[in-house]
């Protein structure tokens, strides 16, 4: 199966947030949509990834306020991303291969979706 085959499905929805919120704000905006990461957002194109693996390591672990923290100091800014003709086996080899949960999906830079692993493990 195609991403875009499996976004025409799951949606295109993407929550996205700028590199200048708060950690807090992001974290509260995960809570209420309950969603495990954030694309990061900025001039329209993404310019990085926020999850709550990063909160776990770079706030709680170093003794950080997510309230006084910004997104752009501990969001990944390296984000790995796919496209919507790629083959979701793919993805997941990706994902498995990386170790991350969650891969935006771009066609010619622009944010077109996101997939999480249990997206592309239900299809493989």
């Amino acid at each position: 199966m195609l991403v875009e085959k499996l976004l025409d499905k799951k949606g295109h929805d993407v929550y996205s947030v700028s590199p200048d919120a708060t950690v807090y704000d992001a974290l509260k905006l995960m809570a209420e949509k309950e969603i495990g990461a954030l694309v990061v957002i900025e001039d329209e194109k993404m310019v990085g990834i926020l999850s709550e693996r990063d909160y776990a390591r770079k706030i709680i672990l170093k003794g950080k306020s997510s309230k006084e923290t910004l997104v752009r100091e501990i969001m990944t800014s390296d984000v790995i991303h796919t496209r919507p003709d790629e083959k979701v086996r793919k993805c997941l080899s990706l994902m498995t291969k990386h170790h991350f949960r969650h891969i935006p999906v771009l066609e010619e830079e622009q944010l077109v979706g996101i997939l999480s692993i249990e997206d592309v493990k239900g299809v493989t």
